[in-house]
């Protein structure tokens, strides 16, 4: 029926912050070890049952049984539990498909600390204030969260709009509570507006083929020469991070080997990650804003098919064939990963399907050293990182080097893919009689 009315169902998450108080940040800590020890009792129960015993039954009377004997993992509520054995099952199911790698063991400092809350009317939201909301977390009580989006609450939920549930969640910053909610929305119509390639990049960190740009307006570099690697934090936070890892590094000479972690240290590696982790959320915040802005201009955006892999790896090489610009290599590897190129494509995936377009990767080979007017591979014309210089005689293009490379994305989407072989390099070729300036 929903189909024929042309609404569709939607999920989607909604992350807030939590304001707990010091009692309560050590009860929710609780349930987060105790559900990475429930973890590591059901890999080491996996490892040591026969393969016809692992069954899902006789794992959920083995972790009733783990909660009657070790007494910490009674801290961890019933319903989280089932949770964690639904997603550690969930986590073989996907390895077996191979859309990921075995699950293992989840260690205490290399893990992301969170507890699960599979049921949505445990969770009791109510609004309070305009900047404030309440929520129920079990074994904790009603806790307050930063209200910045309107929730499906109260006469809002339905059975088509509705909180499915939640799970905490804590970072640098602190804990937070991401819920999970399903709503009904309407199919969007075809997008009207027109299409675009992009090259993603670093300089400029999207360059559009219709001439525009978007740049995140990073803070300028610091005048005692520190390099510009955190490109999300002004002068003055770049600053105190480097007095911390001074600082950090000075208290770790006094460290002897197999010593445990002073607290002093501890809390200098805690303001580390607190200034790094507001860095990403400035980063996060930009890339959500300009790829909404992009979703609901363009109809269809073309974007390279990039191994973001491949392209960071390290030039160091071995010790029979060292490599060569292994400090310039490894700073582009750092701005390059600091761009977080995967997320922004995600973000436009999802994006431009809700608003009733399209998203297309196309072969990135030569997008950058092709002349887009003439479409020749021309030694040389890409002079500088931003200058593109046509070395073809019948051409002559001159143009940034960035929205040379964008044009040339989105002429591989409106050619078909037709030009480009199985080995990846675009041969394009031009109509007999037709001049190099004209030919696209």
């Amino acid at each position: 029926m929903n189909s024929e009315l042309g609404l569709v169902k939607r999920q989607f998450g909604h992350r807030a912050r939590l304001a707990l108080s010091p009692a309560e940040i050590r009860a929710v800590d609780d349930q987060a070890h105790a559900a990475r020890t429930m973890w590591n009792c059901l890999h080491a129960w996996w490892q040591m049952m026969p393969k016809e015993k692992r069954s899902l039954t006789a794992a959920d009377t083995a972790i009733r049984q783990a909660r009657k004997d070790i007494d910490f993992l009674a801290a961890l509520p019933a319903q989280a539990a089932q949770a964690v054995l639904k997603t550690y099952f969930q986590a073989w199911k996907n390895c077996w498909d191979g859309r990921a790698d075995e699950p293992n063991f989840k260690g205490r400092f290399r893990s992301v600390m969170s507890v699960d809350i599979p049921q949505g009317r445990d969770l009791q939201i109510k609004r309070v204030h305009r900047r404030w909301g309440v929520v129920n977390i079990p074994k904790i009580g009603r806790v307050r969260f930063r209200w910045t989006k309107d929730l499906p609450v109260g006469k809002q939920a339905n059975s088509d709009n509705r909180i499915t549930g939640a799970r905490l969640v804590k970072d640098s910053l602190g804990w937070h509570i991401a819920f999970r909610i399903t709503t009904l929305d309407r199919t969007p119509e075809p997008h009207p507006g027109p299409e675009v390639g992009i090259d993603l990049g670093v300089t400029i960190p999207l360059a559009l083929s219709d001439g525009n740009h978007h740049d995140h307006g990073r803070p300028p570099r610091l005048p005692n020469g520190t390099s510009d690697r955190d490109k999300w934090m002004n002068p003055d936070e770049k600053a105190k991070l480097l007095r911390l890892e001074q600082r950090a590094a000075h208290r770790n000479t006094f460290r002897k080997p197999k010593e445990k972690t002073s607290r002093r240290l501890h809390r200098t590696y805690d303001q580390i990650r607190a200034l790094r982790a507001k860095a990403t959320r400035r980063s996060i915040d930009w890339q959500h804003k300009t790829t909404t802005t992009l979703a609901k201009q363009y109809s269809v955006i073309v974007v390279e098919d990039l191994h973001i892999t491949n392209m960071t790896k390290s030039a160091k090489g071995t010790v029979d064939n060292p490599g060569t610009n292994v400090k310039q290599k490894s700073g582009l590897n750092r701005s390059s990963l600091q761009e977080a190129w995967s997320r922004t494509v995600t973000m436009l995936t999802y994006k431009t399907t809700r608003n009733g377009g399209t998203l297309v990767k196309v072969p990135a080979p030569y997008t950058s050293q092709r002349c887009s007017a003439c479409g020749f591979l021309t030694p040389g014309s890409r002079e500088t990182q931003a200058l593109f210089v046509c070395k073809n005689p019948d051409c002559g293009w001159t143009g940034n080097a960035d929205h040379n490379g964008a044009r040339n994305v989105l002429h591989q989407y409106r050619i078909g893919h037709v030009a480009i072989p199985a080995a990846g390099r675009a041969v394009v070729r031009r109509t007999r009689g037709v001049k190099p300036a004209t030919a696209r």
